[in-house]
């Protein structure tokens, strides 16, 4: 039969020529084995550090298939380039391109993905040599470009499928002087002649994520122009950069958006003017443009498509299950964020998001991440197939939707299209190869079950670099046409009705990866953040306007429960520590001005204490509270504490007067220090002496005796210098010359520097 197919110019199929290989292969391997088996002293037998040799020799690198999933009629072209690692050059040197056989099912991807180096009889026959590409030599070390360009009808691809497709060079050099494989990579292409009957639905996330580059630190001025750590951000939104790239692409792609509003807050913020941290000052900021271009090209692209707006920051669910949860206040900063969140989409993009979904990291979730996910208010929860398991021996992948319970839904992401960008892109190669391994994966998922029309999700890494959305973009545009996929929005993809044979089933708490838990925010990062919360509940119940001061910290809370910190603790804590420190210089504006000693005399005065408000803003609802340690001096006759309330303007002291009462000379401890209304102390007491000095009814008689002679004998000197003037001008006496006038007082004008040996208080 197989002489009759060549009498007739046929060519057997690529399943039968498989087969008559591999029975060859099976016959001649044991000579094979001899002639190749290395003799001692061989280069076989060289140090480990000695050059690549058979298939390792030369290293292939495929840097473009095109197209990616042809058609009939189309001519395939793989480029890319060869590189002797070997110590010896390559003579007639011919490139090859190899293919077949066509794979079954997802575990054989996987399964050739793996295969490194070229075996014989495993390895499918070279293509004609029509289209074989010929080197002279190949010097060691040097690299060589090429391209291969072969039609498709003549690479005898049979049915639909994905068919293992491979570049190899073969030659000669002068230690093995006979033709021999010296390199080869590997690749899938998928082919489908013609269109399917049923189509996968195919949801793919593409989510725009930063990690936090807001302070909680504000200016003073009206606008409260924001302080950024870096500007950082800036690089991403930049022509070019990761955030740029991500909306330019995926404004071209069928895919939902999910959004971290932090990121829309901090772009806007940007664009209306920000400055940079320097050092101990700030600086202007200068890419306010770059960022007004980003947030307008952003609001084109989701006019019309489905946004997901996550909490605000984007919080890590799994940390707070594990180590917030317990920690008071953390549940509801969520639920807050979630708020926030939606608000701050709506308010920047001017469309209404979806609040409905958590996204847990790598979508690895237990019981606790469940029940926290909804407990700030979503329904949904984006999950990862190798965290959520099937149990059964299911021939197929299952749809992503399956109830667990509730009335909450798990979306289960499918983990090989999830992963397949993961890792650098940069190399042509590589980005080529996940192209391919990608759209092979989604063919032979929809050649599992064909009658059985699935949703599946692709739920990628949070932050793809700017290579990785590159090609993710490319794998998308590759299925366009809906060759066998279909485009669906997520919220399309949690309403799709449930596989029945699919597990519902939430892994146990033990099953969480150990590596995510390693990475999770400690107990000790909730803790800081209630201490930063009450601070700022204390501080907001005194100021005029406390929008100023809660809308900046509230965010930087959210910000520092955010998923980005993952392995990163120390910037973590620096972020923490900044936000703490930064509030507390705010509320030391407000303070008691240090007082110096006082001294009263009598039975009654007053006491002032100064209190300064450095804000910009008023402050109001304080309470200034003076408490004696002795009742020799009480105020107002009530006791040794009294309160004033105190209400000052933005910029202004003011200075509250005590009313005093004594009862004895002595000395006493006075404590001074701010309250709020509700009891709360606020900042640090500041404590002065008062010393008592009474004046008794002796005294007062000795001083007004004195004061009586003075008078007395002022009298009697008039009267004496009356009649002595009077004297001379009746002997008639020129009179005694004119005496100057009395000397100035030596009392100079009051000085408004404390007083150096105490404040004297007289009433």
């Amino acid at each position: 039969m197989a002489q009759a197919a060549d009498i007739q110019g046929m060519r057997p199929s690529p399943a039968r020529r498989w087969l008559r290989r591999t029975a060859s292969v099976a016959l001649g391997a044991p000579l094979l084995a001899g002639l190749l088996v290395p003799t001692a002293g061989s280069a076989g037998a060289a140090a480990p550090d000695k050059a690549p040799t058979g298939s390792s020799t030369v290293d292939v690198s495929l840097d473009t298939l095109s197209p990616a999933a042809p058609v009939k009629g189309d001519t395939l072209t793989v480029s890319g380039t060869l590189t002797n690692k070997g110590r010896q050059t390559i003579d007639g040197a011919e490139i090859d391109l190899r293919v077949g056989p066509r794979l079954s099912g997802r575990g054989e991807v996987d399964d050739a993905a793996k295969r490194k180096g070229y075996a014989p009889g495993a390895d499918p026959d070279a293509i004609d040599d029509k289209y074989t590409v010929k080197i002279a030599k190949l010097p060691k070390g040097i690299s060589q470009n090429f391209t291969l360009a072969v039609p498709v009808d003549k690479l005898d691809l049979d049915a639909s499928g994905v068919y293992q497709l491979g570049v190899s060079v073969s030659g000669r050099t002068a230690a093995a002087p006979f033709e021999q494989v010296l390199g080869i990579e590997r690749s899938f292409l998928p082919w489908q002649p013609e269109e399917s009957d049923k189509r996968t639905k195919l949801t793919f996330l593409w989510p725009l994520i930063a990690s936090p580059h807001v302070t909680a630190e504000t200016r003073s001025d009206e606008q409260q122009t924001p302080v950024f750590t870096d500007d950082a951000l800036a690089e991403e939104l930049a022509p070019g950069g990761r955030l740029q790239q991500m909306v330019a692409l995926g404004s071209r792609l069928p895919v939902t958006w999910v959004i971290d509003p932090d990121l829309l807050a901090s772009v806007a913020a940007m664009a209306g003017g920000y400055e940079v941290k320097s050092g101990d000052t700030t600086v202007p900021g200068k890419n306010r443009a770059v960022a007004g271009q980003w947030i307008t090209a952003l609001q084109k692209v989701v006019e019309d498509g489905k946004v997901i707006a996550l909490p605000f920051g984007d919080p890590d669910l799994a940390s707070i299950a594990h180590r917030g949860k317990g920690v008071s206040g953390t549940l509801s900063h969520l639920q807050n964020a979630s708020t926030v969140g939606a608000s701050t989409v709506e308010t920047i993009l001017h469309v209404k998001p979806s609040t409905d979904f958590a996204w847990p990291v790598q979508g690895a979730v237990d019981p606790g991440i469940v029940d926290v996910a909804t407990s700030a208010g979503a329904h949904h929860v984006i999950a990862r197939s190798d965290s959520f398991k099937e149990t059964g021996s299911l021939p197929y992948t299952p749809t992503a939707a399956r109830p667990i319970g509730g009335g909450t839904t798990a979306v289960v992401a499918d983990h090989r299209l999830s992963t397949a960008f993961d890792g650098s892109l940069l190399r042509a190669d590589a980005s080529t190869l996940a192209v391919q391994k990608f759209l092979a994966q989604t063919l032979t998922l929809n050649e599992q079950a064909p009658d059985n029309e699935r949703s599946i999700v692709v739920a990628p890494q949070r932050m793809p670099t700017t290579a990785q959305a590159q090609t993710m973009a490319r794998a998308l545009e590759a299925l366009s046409g809906n060759r066998w996929t279909q485009p669906q929005d997520l919220v399309a993809a949690s309403e799709v009705k449930p596989d029945p044979l699919a597990t519902t089933k939430v892994p146990r708490a033990s099953a969480y990866p150990k590596k995510l838990r390693n990475q999770e925010l400690p107990t000790q990062a909730f803790q800081d953040i209630r201490t930063t919360q009450g601070s700022i509940d204390s501080f907001e119940t005194i100021l005029t306007q406390p929008e100023r001061v809660v809308t900046p910290f509230g965010n930087a809370v959210n910000r520092s429960m955010s998923t980005s910190w993952r392995g990163r603790s120390l910037e973590a804590q620096a972020y923490r520590d900044a936000v703490l420190t930064y509030l507390k210089d705010l509320t030391g504006e407000v303070q008691l001005i240090d007082k110096s000693d006082v001294t009263l005399s009598g039975r009654s005065a007053t006491i002032p204490v100064t209190v300064q408000n450095k804000l910009v803003q008023g402050v109001d609802r304080l309470v200034l509270r003076l408490k004696s340690d002795n009742i020799r001096l009480k105020f107002n006759d009530d006791g040794t504490m009294a309160e004033l309330p105190v209400r000052i303007g933005g910029g202004h002291s003011q200075s509250v007067k005590f009313d005093t009462a004594t009862s004895a000379n002595g000395r006493a401890q006075v404590t001074a220090r701010l309250f709020t209304e509700d009891g709360t102390p606020y900042g640090e007491e500041m404590t002065f002496t008062v010393k008592v000095s009474e004046v008794t009814p002796t005294v007062l008689l000795v001083i007004a005796g004195g004061l009586l002679l003075l008078v007395l004998a002022g009298v009697r000197m008039y009267s004496h210098r009356k009649r002595a003037v009077a004297s001379d001008t009746a002997n008639g006496d020129g009179g005694e010359p004119e005496q100057p006038s009395d000397p100035t007082p030596d009392t100079g004008p009051e000085s408004g520097a404390p007083s150096g040996t105490g404040e004297k208080v007289d009433r």
